[in-house]
């Protein structure tokens, strides 16, 4: 994370039992509050795998004996959407509900899951059928800079007016230091860039961390095109699950863009939650 540790005072936490490292907790402090790490997707503790609930309970008591004492007065957890999780994972929201934790947001998470037959909607697999002749040629490719220059950075700017929350050199590194769970994959027609899809990949899931398309993308669909095919790529390599992140924006009157969801649901997305708890040590 130390990347982005300008932007964020770090305050991550590791917990020990008679010296032996047993759980991590990604985080930073602003002011008197205790976030799980607001720069990452999700949070919480990180554990080895069959922890059992006794022991996930004695370390977060832990940790909140030790916050107040270094002046933390409220501490944020963002949960793990479930599809992360090898098995059930809710030992955490059941112990910050039961110590008095509440409810602060709750984001919805699109993915698909690959346990179920695909279900993209008709019109979309009607255009992808009618696509596979046009000439589209799909590259992987490790350096990062067209996509960003050509199609990302330039649409966000032109519809959002923002930036991408990575820059060029940042991906880049990640990409240096995570060379086989940072994948980028675009999609070019005579020779031109249309879209590309910037992948974060792990074990189980896949996740589309940027996506972006041009004018001449767009109509052509090539974006939707590029997204079928790597659902359908990542289904045959074996993966769980592919995430398309969340579709939250306050810009909206009801806290979510309402295009975006459908878009997602059309490729064969269901709908996971992923919820904030706040609780008060002060």
């Amino acid at each position: 994370m130390e990347y982005h540790s300008d932007r964020f005072h770090d305050f991550s936490l590791m917990v020990f039992k008679h010296g032996v490292l047993n759980a991590l907790l990604p985080g930073n402090r602003v002011g008197e509050v205790l976030h799980s790490h607001q720069g990452l997707t999700f949070g919480g503790l990180l554990l080895e795998p069959n922890i059992g609930f006794e022991q996930v309970n004695e370390m977060l008591s832990a940790i909140l004996e030790f916050l107040p004492k270094q002046g933390i007065k409220q501490f944020n957890v963002k949960t793990l959407p479930s599809f992360y999780c090898r098995s059930a994972a809710n030992e955490m929201t059941f112990m910050l509900q039961n110590k008095g934790a509440s409810l602060a947001k709750t984001f919805m998470v699109l993915a698909v899951d690959y346990a179920h037959p695909l279900s993209i909607h008709k019109t979309k697999l009607k255009h992808y059928k009618r696509n596979s002749d046009m000439g589209f040629v799909i590259k992987e490719s490790t350096d990062f800079s067209l996509f960003w220059n050509e199609v990302l950075q330039p649409r966000l700017q032109s519809r959002f007016d923002t930036k991408p929350v990575h820059s060029l050199e940042e991906i880049q590194l990640l990409r240096e230091r995570f060379p086989d769970n940072i994948r980028q994959f675009d999609i070019f027609y005579e020779g031109r860039i249309l879209a590309g899809i910037t992948i974060f990949e792990n074990e189980l899931v896949v996740k589309s961390q940027y996506g972006a398309t041009t004018k001449e993308g767009e109509k052509l669909r090539a974006f939707d095109y590029l997204f079928i095919h790597l659902i359908k790529h990542f289904q045959e390599k074996g993966k769980h699950y592919f995430s398309m992140g969340t579709v939250m924006d306050d810009s909206f009157e009801q806290g979510y863009n309402p295009g975006l969801l459908k878009q997602k649901e059309e490729l064969g997305c269901d709908l996971y939650l992923q919820e904030i708890y706040r609780l008060k040590l002060a």
